[in-house]
């Protein structure tokens, strides 16, 4: 029997160190934003001589990391890369030129980086040096990993993560209201992480009147989120906790353009920013208020609740991701809500569905989660 040659034997080998590369990339969640996040492997065959990801915003890329790591070893080696090499001179130098420099004789790339300044660049200045490039192993899950900056790149709004807890029987609170608590302390730990990844934690100001929360993550992770209320007169109590935690962590006031001048000076002065938002609706203000937080380059906002919120979002086809924790318990009552408003589909058939959901038992609660599918 023949041995396989070497060009066969690493395509072989593409999937297994393309995954370690996903895997290394999604290190940088929460620390990277408004960048992508990117894992990058150098092997020889079967073998990692070298690995990094971009670890911090501003920070050295994957491949130069992974590429001072390798050494001398780099040349004649073949780079693993989630997404394309940059070819253009940002808050670092180009990694092409580090690539050609260290020798390394092929790249596989995961996907093409859709920032203009790149766009297909770095792959075509590797090409034009020689250096073999292959594009697309395992690029649905590239793709899905960094989905938020895709977003952002493309729509200039952000990746909208909705959380909610519910009972059994679909309901977000008893009939009177009381929603503390549906689930259980581990899975509330779970949203806790959530908050410290995102930019933003967004509610209504229903739910800010109703459970007084901090929306704060414990213990704290590598992002602040700024909090934002939506809240059309921008009538929120400077006595409730997100109020009284304005100076400490950053808090939004996302209100109507015609909201009461006091109302609007109240919360001033109380270390709260207030967004006037233009729009004759509800909708429209909410669209201006994702515009703005594009123009901020925030890449993930968490959306809490409540009903209302949740629904115009839905509506508006604004919820990209889904975190849902069902507790084994039944409260019943007509008047009870459930966790999303809003107009609605008409027919099953409409009814937006997660694509490959994540299906967990946490301590008792059943845990789902997962993108849109679009």
């Amino acid at each position: 029997m023949h041995s396989a040659q070497p060009a066969e034997r690493q395509r072989e080998l593409d999937p297994w160190h393309m995954r370690r590369a996903l895997a290394l990339a999604e290190q940088g969640q929460g620390r990277v934003e408004p960048n992508p996040m990117v894992g990058c492997v150098i092997a020889r065959g079967a073998e990692i001589i070298g690995e990094g990801w971009h670890a911090r915003f501003g920070g050295p890329h994957a491949e130069v990391v992974a590429l001072e790591i390798a050494g001398a070893r780099a040349a004649g080696a073949v780079m693993y890369v989630t997404l394309e090499p940059c070819c253009h001179h940002g808050k670092t130098p180009p990694c092409t030129g580090a690539i050609l420099a260290a020798g390394v004789r092929e790249v596989v790339v995961a996907q093409q980086d859709p920032f203009p300044r790149v766009a297909g660049g770095g792959i075509a200045a590797l090409r034009a040096a020689g250096v073999r490039v292959d594009v697309g192993v395992l690029e649905a899950e590239a793709r899905r990993l960094n989905a938020p900056y895709r977003k952002l790149l493309a729509e200039q709004r952000p990746w909208m993560i909705a959380k909610w807890a519910m009972t059994l029987d679909g309901k977000l609170a008893t009939s009177t209201g009381a929603s503390r608590w549906i689930s259980g302390e581990a899975s509330r730990q779970i949203v806790h992480q959530l908050r410290g990844r995102v930019d933003a934690i967004l509610i209504g100001r229903g739910t800010a009147e109703a459970d007084d929360p901090m929306l704060t993550a414990r213990p704290a992770g590598p992002r602040v989120a700024a909090r934002i209320i939506v809240d059309t007169r921008a009538s929120l109590s400077v006595n409730s906790q997100l109020v009284r935690t304005a100076r400490q962590y950053p808090m939004i006031v996302a209100a109507s353009a015609d909201a009461p001048e006091e109302n609007v000076d109240r919360l001033t002065v109380a270390g709260c920013e207030v967004l006037r938002l233009a729009g004759a609706d509800h909708a429209a203000r909410l669209d201006a208020l994702l515009a703005e937080l594009g123009k901020r380059q925030m890449t993930n906002v968490l959306v809490e609740g409540g009903s209302e919120l949740l629904g115009a979002l839905a509506d508006a086809g604004q919820i990209d991701e889904a975190h849902a924790f069902i507790a084994p318990k039944y409260v019943g009552g007509a008047a009870a809500m459930s966790p999303l408003g809003g107009a609605g589909v008409e027919d099953m058939a409409q009814a937006w569905r997660l694509s490959t959901p994540t299906i967990e038992i946490v301590d008792g609660d059943v845990y789902v989660h997962g993108h849109v599918k679009r």
